[in-house]
């Protein structure tokens, strides 16, 4: 069994292939997944895309109706991620929304340390694409929304005296962290973000 390259991205860990050669249209989605991750949406073109895929472009088009499509389909795949890391931490502590968090964070204070992170895939879409209809914005403000959602409904299990209030200092140190280690790397703010967080909790609650 061969692996593709490991994503450090929260959110992105490498997938397993079979030793099977892929169909087109997977090593085209393993391929943008790269590509997008590392160098950026906008800044990938087609070319580079089906170079690195060996596939045709009309095997690209086959698949995808366009690059904003591909796009799309790379961030749903990164969200589903996402959330299989976000549950873990839910399932490992069970009846302990803070200890859920704070794992949480701590296994992103660790992933900020890996070689080639970028932080989160889906804030930096959204920060590729400021219109508010692009197809890789949608996807990305979704999943924002949802953790927003779902940080605010654990704070209210923590028994917060204002579960909004939390849930979103909560989501402003998660984006912090994801921006601020792109520019000071693992030994900067970042390095404080579980204990920041604690402290959050610990004043917010009854």
């Amino acid at each position: 069994m061969t692996k593709t390259r490991q994503h450090p991205g929260s959110e992105y860990p490498g997938h397993d292939l079979q030793a099977a050669p892929p169909r087109a249209a997977d090593r085209i989605r393993s391929s943008a997944r790269d590509l997008f991750y590392h160098q950026g949406i906008r800044a990938v073109g087609v070319d580079a895309i089906v170079a690195e895929a060996g596939v045709t472009k009309p095997s690209l088009y086959r698949s995808f109706a366009s690059k904003d499509e591909l796009a799309a389909t790379y961030l749903r795949d990164y969200e589903l991620e996402f959330w299989r890391r976000f549950d873990a931490t839910a399932e490992a502590y069970p009846d302990d929304p803070r200890a859920q968090i704070l794992a949480y964070f701590t296994g992103l204070t660790e992933r900020t340390g890996l070689p080639g992170y970028r932080g989160c895939g889906l804030t930096n879409a959204c920060v590729e694409y400021p219109e508010p209809d692009h197809p890789a914005r949608l996807v990305s403000v979704a999943n924002k929304q949802k953790v927003r959602e779902r940080l605010t409904d654990l704070a209210r299990r923590m028994g917060a005296r204002d579960p909004e209030v939390l849930g979103d200092g909560l989501q402003l140190l998660l984006e912090g962290a994801y921006v601020s280690s792109q520019m000071l790397g693992a030994a900067g703010p970042v390095q404080h973000l579980t204990d920041a967080a604690a402290l959050l909790i610990d004043a917010s609650l009854k």
